[in-house]
């Protein structure tokens, strides 16, 4: 392999991250409303039990528990694919991965699912399953 191509891949994943980084900033800046830093920090011990608890859930499709377990190990791993301390966008990576991952348990394993692991106050509940429905997009 020529050091051109080793130059375009890596210019290319570059390029990739850099408008990644530029759509995280965009949606942090537009919805600002989903869920704010600090409801985000209070909800993360409740929202770790509820992923434990849905990933342990044998009635719990074998897909949606890979996602789950999946997930989980990307919250714990000190790795992001947006350093925490960048400002704005470096927590919204891990709020958006998050609520695309409840998204699609909650189309999968169903709501009731949600709410019957849900180890918080209601209010923390109706936070999270607000984040995880897709935006609305007004006219």
């Amino acid at each position: 392999m020529s050091w051109e191509t080793v130059a375009g891949i890596v210019a290319g994943v570059l390029l990739a991250y850099a408008v990644l980084l530029f759509l995280l900033w965009l949606y942090a800046r537009r919805h600002p409303e989903t869920v704010t830093m600090k409801d985000a920090l209070r909800l993360l011990p409740d929202l770790l039990r509820l992923i434990r608890r849905l990933a342990a859930d044998r009635t719990v499709a074998v897909g949606v528990r890979v996602r789950l377990v999946l997930l989980l190990a990307y919250l714990l791993s000190p790795i992001d694919l947006v350093p925490d301390f960048i400002p704005v966008i470096g927590y919204a990576d891990d709020a958006v991965i998050v609520a695309l991952v409840l998204r699609s348990v909650i189309k999968r394993a169903g709501e009731d699912a949600v709410r019957r692991h849900w180890p918080g106050s209601p209010a923390g509940l109706d936070i999270i399953l607000q984040a995880a429905r897709p935006v609305r997009r007004t006219q």
